[in-house]
């Protein structure tokens, strides 16, 4: 049996749908909050069980005859402590094999803007290595799909108005971070590997704009404010301040060079050349 856990979210959707192309849905289960998402899974015969990583005991109990594990990587400010409490449910449990999502940082990087998250990243990495688990770990790049969210749908016109500098960043479409997880999970092997799935070269958004210029044949424009001016211009766009606080971290560790990444298992893992930079560009605003 394999579970996923986080499997409403994004990467994990893109997971369990992959997944489902390779092995049948009673071979699967998820972890879920909410009985609403878990009766959804239900209805397409996959198991469902209820469990938070905060509550080892109800994961401990979701774990009861998996096999495989996919463990992805929580964002809170108590991501650590809770992926501690599914590794240690996972060993409690007799789990196998242990698939973990971590992040494509930079380690050459010595202060990094992320804190705690980056911390949580390298440290569940290495609890992992000390369980005695089998573990495949996943360092997956930055979304392509975060790009539209950090320089608007209508860039086109608006041009780039983003304070990364000159800071490069890899970034990969995450249904294809997520058929590689699952090529990986429905296979045996994999035991003890650390992956990095991205794609590689980065780029910076001032070579971003050149790309969408070329693309479009239109001049686009990259300006790079400073911090307090971009937060203000947007307040006045009218952004909550969580998305203000994601954008601004998400630019300072791009200015910061700690998602620039010179290597990528994602072509092997796929069995094919992922969706270049330029492409998905293309694809996103010039459909």
């Amino acid at each position: 049996m394999i579970l996923i856990t986080g499997a409403s979210g994004n990467l994990g959707t893109a997971v369990l749908e992959n997944l489902l192309k390779q092995v049948s849905a009673n071979g699967i289960s998820v972890l879920v909050r909410n009985p609403v998402k878990a009766a959804s899974f239900e209805k397409r015969g996959i198991k469902a069980q209820i469990g938070d990583y905060s509550n080892k005991a109800s994961v401990i109990k979701a774990l009861q005859g998996v096999e495989k594990l996919l463990l992805i990587s929580s964002s809170g400010a108590n991501a650590l402590q809770e992926h501690k409490n599914v590794i240690d449910a996972a060993i409690q449990s007799g789990v196998s094999h242990i698939y973990y999502t971590g992040g494509a940082l930079n380690r050459n990087i010595k202060e990094s803007l992320l804190g705690p998250l980056a911390d949580s990243y390298i440290t569940t990495e290495d609890y992992i290595m000390a369980s005695g688990l089998k573990y495949t770990v996943f360092q997956n790049g930055l979304y392509s799909e975060t790009i539209p969210y950090f320089i608007g749908e209508q860039v086109i016109e608006t041009g780039i108005y983003f304070p990364a500098g000159d800071g490069k960043a890899s970034f990969a479409k995450r249904d294809e971070m997520g058929e590689a997880i699952a090529n990986v999970m429905a296979e045996e092997g994999h035991e003890n590997k650390i992956y990095v799935t991205t794609v590689v070269p980065s780029y910076s958004f001032s070579e971003i704009a050149e790309m969408i210029t070329e693309l479009s044949g239109k001049t686009i424009t990259y300006q790079s404010p400073e911090p307090q001016e971009f937060e203000n211009q947007l307040k006045e766009f009218g952004l909550q301040d969580e998305d203000i606080y994601y954008s601004q971290i998400l630019a300072a560790i791009i200015k910061n060079e700690e998602y620039d990444i010179a290597v990528s298992d994602l072509e092997t893992l796929l069995g094919r050349k992922p969706t270049d930079l330029k492409t998905y560009l293309k694809e996103t605003f010039l459909p």
